[in-house]
Protein backbone atom coordinates (compact mmCIF):
# COMPACT_ATOMS: atom_id res chain seq x y z
CA UNK A 1 0.00 0.00 0.00
CA UNK A 2 1.43 3.43 -0.93
CA UNK A 3 2.40 5.79 1.87
CA UNK A 4 0.13 8.73 2.56
CA UNK A 5 1.85 12.06 1.90
CA UNK A 6 1.15 14.62 4.55
CA UNK A 7 1.76 18.35 4.66
CA UNK A 8 3.39 19.99 7.65
CA UNK A 9 0.09 21.70 8.47
CA UNK A 10 -1.76 18.36 8.47
CA UNK A 11 0.92 16.80 10.66
CA UNK A 12 0.67 19.60 13.21
CA UNK A 13 -3.12 19.43 13.39
CA UNK A 14 -3.19 15.63 13.71
CA UNK A 15 -0.50 15.42 16.36
CA UNK A 16 -1.25 18.45 18.50
CA UNK A 17 -4.17 16.65 20.15
CA UNK A 18 -1.79 13.89 21.31
CA UNK A 19 -0.40 16.28 23.91
CA UNK A 20 -3.19 17.06 26.35
CA UNK A 21 -1.37 19.99 27.98
CA UNK A 22 -0.55 21.80 24.75
CA UNK A 23 -1.65 25.39 24.37
CA UNK A 24 -1.10 25.60 20.62
CA UNK A 25 1.79 28.05 20.95
CA UNK A 26 4.39 25.72 19.44
CA UNK A 27 2.01 24.92 16.59
CA UNK A 28 1.57 28.65 15.93
CA UNK A 29 5.33 29.11 15.92
CA UNK A 30 5.93 26.27 13.47
CA UNK A 31 3.08 27.49 11.28
CA UNK A 32 4.58 30.98 11.15
CA UNK A 33 7.91 29.51 10.02
CA UNK A 34 6.04 27.42 7.45
CA UNK A 35 4.20 30.49 6.12
CA UNK A 36 7.38 32.57 5.82
CA UNK A 37 9.13 29.66 4.06
CA UNK A 38 6.32 29.44 1.50
CA UNK A 39 6.47 33.17 0.78
CA UNK A 40 10.27 33.06 0.39
CA UNK A 41 10.04 29.93 -1.79
CA UNK A 42 7.72 31.78 -4.15
CA UNK A 43 10.27 34.60 -4.56
CA UNK A 44 13.20 32.21 -4.95
CA UNK A 45 11.40 30.36 -7.74
CA UNK A 46 11.02 33.54 -9.77
CA UNK A 47 14.34 35.17 -8.76
CA UNK A 48 16.01 35.02 -12.17
CA UNK A 49 12.92 36.39 -13.91
CA UNK A 50 12.47 39.53 -11.81
CA UNK A 51 16.11 40.50 -11.20
CA UNK A 52 16.33 39.87 -7.46
CA UNK A 53 19.58 37.93 -7.69
CA UNK A 54 22.92 39.36 -6.62
CA UNK A 55 24.34 41.23 -3.67
CA UNK A 56 23.09 44.33 -1.89
CA UNK A 57 26.59 45.56 -1.03
CA UNK A 58 26.44 44.69 2.68
CA UNK A 59 27.89 41.81 4.69
CA UNK A 60 26.19 39.73 7.37
CA UNK A 61 27.53 38.82 10.82
CA UNK A 62 29.44 35.91 9.29
CA UNK A 63 31.27 38.26 6.92
CA UNK A 64 29.43 36.93 3.87
CA UNK A 65 28.07 39.20 1.13
CA UNK A 66 24.36 39.71 1.68
CA UNK A 67 22.25 38.68 -1.27
CA UNK A 68 19.04 40.49 -2.23
CA UNK A 69 17.13 37.32 -1.42
CA UNK A 70 18.82 37.13 2.02
CA UNK A 71 17.43 40.53 2.91
CA UNK A 72 13.99 39.67 1.55
CA UNK A 73 13.85 36.34 3.40
CA UNK A 74 15.04 37.93 6.63
CA UNK A 75 12.32 40.60 6.44
CA UNK A 76 9.60 38.04 5.72
CA UNK A 77 10.62 35.67 8.52
CA UNK A 78 10.87 38.49 11.07
CA UNK A 79 7.55 39.99 9.98
CA UNK A 80 5.78 36.63 10.14
CA UNK A 81 7.24 35.69 13.54
CA UNK A 82 6.46 39.08 15.09
CA UNK A 83 2.89 39.11 13.72
CA UNK A 84 2.08 35.78 15.40
CA UNK A 85 2.75 37.36 18.81
CA UNK A 86 4.59 34.28 20.11
CA UNK A 87 8.31 35.09 20.09
CA UNK A 88 10.13 37.31 22.56
CA UNK A 89 13.31 37.45 20.51
CA UNK A 90 14.92 36.66 17.18
CA UNK A 91 18.58 36.22 16.27
CA UNK A 92 19.24 36.11 12.54
CA UNK A 93 22.42 35.63 10.56
CA UNK A 94 21.34 38.71 8.61
CA UNK A 95 21.10 40.99 11.67
CA UNK A 96 23.96 42.57 13.59
CA UNK A 97 22.19 42.25 16.92
CA UNK A 98 19.47 40.34 18.74
CA UNK A 99 15.91 41.53 18.12
CA UNK A 100 13.92 41.77 21.36
CA UNK A 101 10.16 41.70 20.91
CA UNK A 102 7.69 42.94 23.48
CA UNK A 103 4.29 41.30 23.61
CA UNK A 104 1.40 43.45 22.43
CA UNK A 105 -0.99 41.37 24.55
CA UNK A 106 -0.72 42.33 28.22
CA UNK A 107 -2.41 39.05 29.26
CA UNK A 108 0.06 36.85 27.38
CA UNK A 109 3.82 36.43 27.71
CA UNK A 110 5.74 35.63 24.52
CA UNK A 111 8.20 32.90 25.44
CA UNK A 112 10.02 31.58 22.38
CA UNK A 113 13.36 32.72 20.98
CA UNK A 114 14.12 31.86 17.35
CA UNK A 115 17.65 31.60 15.97
CA UNK A 116 17.77 31.44 12.18
CA UNK A 117 19.47 31.69 8.86
CA UNK A 118 16.43 32.62 6.77
CA UNK A 119 17.94 31.63 3.42
CA UNK A 120 21.01 29.43 3.67
CA UNK A 121 22.89 28.98 0.40
CA UNK A 122 21.44 32.06 -1.29
CA UNK A 123 24.72 32.94 -3.01
CA UNK A 124 24.34 29.76 -5.08
CA UNK A 125 20.81 30.35 -6.36
CA UNK A 126 22.01 31.60 -9.73
CA UNK A 127 23.73 28.24 -10.36
CA UNK A 128 20.65 26.23 -9.34
CA UNK A 129 21.99 24.83 -6.04
CA UNK A 130 19.60 23.95 -3.22
CA UNK A 131 18.79 26.54 -0.59
CA UNK A 132 16.98 26.21 2.69
CA UNK A 133 16.11 27.74 6.03
CA UNK A 134 17.90 26.83 9.21
CA UNK A 135 16.13 27.55 12.47
CA UNK A 136 16.24 26.62 16.11
CA UNK A 137 13.79 27.72 18.72
CA UNK A 138 13.68 27.46 22.45
CA UNK A 139 11.42 28.66 25.21
CA UNK A 140 12.46 30.26 28.46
Amino acid sequence: MPQKHQTLGEFIIENQSSFKYTSGELSRLINSIRLAAKVVNYEVNKAGLVDILGTVGETNVQGEDQQKLDVYANEKFIQTLVNRNIVCGIASEEEDSFIAINSTDQNHQNKYVVLMDPLDGSSNIDVNVSVGTIFLFTNE
